[in-house]
């Protein structure tokens, strides 16, 4: 079981503060990052959870997935690693 859990379906308006806070229900939060377009800045609705322990985790996903956070229904999992692909490791590229 992994500590780092992917968050899906998340607002736009919701901030790194309330969504730690929120997953502080579960256990301590060792970290809590909203991915935003670079350009924009705009989050992009998802984020990436990381919980002191893995116990802390599945109580995590037991109980958080399937929530409302900031008016939406939001998606609680144990994040999967980094794929290696073209754009990431600049193989492909002019």
């Amino acid at each position: 079981m992994s500590k780092r859990l992917y968050v899906g379906g998340l607002s736009f308006d919701t901030v790194t503060e309330g969504l730690k806070t929120f997953f502080e229900q579960a256990g301590v939060v060792e970290s809590a990052t909203i991915i935003s377009d670079r350009d924009s800045g705009r989050s992009k609705g998802f984020a990436f959870v990381e919980m002191s322990s893995d116990a802390e985790s599945q109580r995590a996903i037991a109980d958080l997935n399937g929530q409302v956070l900031d008016g939406r229904t939001i998606t609680v999992e144990a994040a999967r690693p980094e794929r290696d692909n073209a754009r990431s490791s600049g193989r492909g590229r002019w």
